[in-house]
This record gives C-alpha cells, structure tokens and sequence, in this order.
C-alpha cells in the first residue's frame, strides 16, 4: 500500500471479488507487500458483508444541488470581514498598544525619578556661591578668558 500508484490491478481486482489462487500466489511472491493485500483483503470482504441501504430516489439530484449551492455562494475575500473576526483581533491590538503606552509611562516616570535624584543628590554635596560672588560673576568669567600677552606679541614682531 505505501508508496504502490492506486491504480495497481490486483488492488483493484481485491476490491471487485475475490483473488483466485493463482492470484494470491503472485501476491506472495512480493513479501514485502503480503500483510498490506491481505489486510486489503480482508476488509473488502468485510465491507462486502455489510447490507446494502436503500437510496432515496432523488439522492443524485439532491447532491447536485448542494454543489451549485456551495459554488454559487460568494467567496469570501481578504478584504471581508465580520465582527467575530476583527472584534478579537481589536480587542488584542488595543491591548497591546495600552501595555505599551503604560510601560512606556513607568519608564519615563523612572527617567524623571532618577535625574531628581541625581539633582537633590548633587545639590547636597556641593554648597552654593554667595551672593558677593555671584555679584562680580562677569569680571570673574573676562578673567578666566585667555588673552593674547600683548608684551611678547610686541617682540615677535
């Protein structure tokens, strides 16, 4: 059975009747194949005992009717939609986005906790300049500043 193409004559001959020794002796030749025909067998001949049920008149007609029916439905596209779809797909997506935008506010509300920290921490440590010295803090800063030594640019020349 496994690998074999389905229309293999004895195959289909175990399905109609019978083998005749002659045919079940050319069966035994392959080994590898024997427990599959015989199972095959064995179940054609199983299924040949079951009765027969009755047929309703109309079967042929009634099946031929499904299959326009189900042709004749509309195909469903990519773009349809319906709620039982999309409800649970929005239902995600704003879950989604509303965990992100929470995680997102704990960690700028961390960002914010942290420099206040640092602030008050180095706040503490360093003591503020009086007020004299803020007083002349633009004569201090000209002085900081790097000026050209006007005596040595004199003799350069």
């Amino acid at each position: 059975m496994k690998g074999e193409p389905i229309q293999n004559p004895l195959r289909e001959l175990i399905w109609r009747r019978k083998l005749s020794q002659a045919e079940r002796a050319e069966l035994r030749v392959r080994a590898d194949t024997q427990a599959d025909w015989e199972l095959e067998s064995r179940l054609t001949e199983e299924l040949g005992r079951l009765p027969e049920l009755p047929v309703s008149s109309n079967f042929t007609a009634r099946v031929l009717q499904a299959v326009e029916r189900a042709e004749a439905r509309p195909r469903r596209t990519m773009w349809h939609w319906s709620w039982r779809v999309l409800l649970p797909r929005l239902a995600v997506g704003v879950a989604v986005i509303g965990l992100a935008g929470l995680s997102y506010q704990r960690y700028e509300f961390n960002q914010r906790a942290q420099l206040a920290r640092n602030v008050a921490l180095l706040a503490g440590t360093q003591p503020l300049p009086s007020v004299e010295a803020l007083k002349n803090f633009n004569a201090i800063r000209r002085m900081s500043q790097p000026r050209a030594d006007e005596k040595l640019l004199a003799l350069l020349q």
